[in-house]
């Protein structure tokens, strides 16, 4: 679960088609070929089209669209692992008053349903770089989680 796609994925309707995608990708340890594969990774943001831009990033996500589609979706699936990416999903999925660092501080007490994870976007570098450990114990645990998978 991502936040809504940003304006080069909506522009080529391909979701983390970005430098956030990228670093995701690297995150889980995959390759574009299998991240694309719907018969592995399901993409499933909070909001479905692109929100536009807001002083500091994109805006949030609409709304309206979680509350109507993921429930449906999600149960027509067979989902091993969510990963939820971001304040936005972490919220919604979670809802227990924490701050992202807070919760990706905690991610074994999500497990082994979710991942915690902040969102790559580049804008998130400093955070990245304050918390360090966040690629050194998690990014590993999660990858060889995600490889049984595959």
């Amino acid at each position: 679960m991502g936040q809504a796609p940003g304006k080069l994925a909506h522009e080529t309707n391909m979701p983390w088609n970005d430098a956030s995608g990228v670093r995701l990708r690297k995150w889980l340890g995959i390759s574009a070929e299998k991240f694309y594969d719907a018969n592995h990774i399901a993409i499933l943001p909070m909001g479905f089209c692109y929100p536009g831009k807001a002083k500091s990033g994109d805006k949030p996500p609409r709304k309206e669209c979680a509350p109507t589609w993921h429930e449906r979706l999600i149960n027509s699936m067979s989902i091993e692992h969510i990963l939820l990416i971001g304040q936005y999903a972490q919220t919604y999925y979670l809802n227990d008053k924490l701050s992202l660092t807070q919760r990706v501080t905690n991610w074994k007490r999500y497990q082994p349903k979710y991942f915690v994870l902040p969102h790559p976007s580049p804008r998130n570098n400093i955070w990245l770089k304050k918390h360090p450990w966040f690629e050194n114990e998690v990014v590993p645990h999660m990858q060889k989680v995600l490889a049984k998978l595959t």
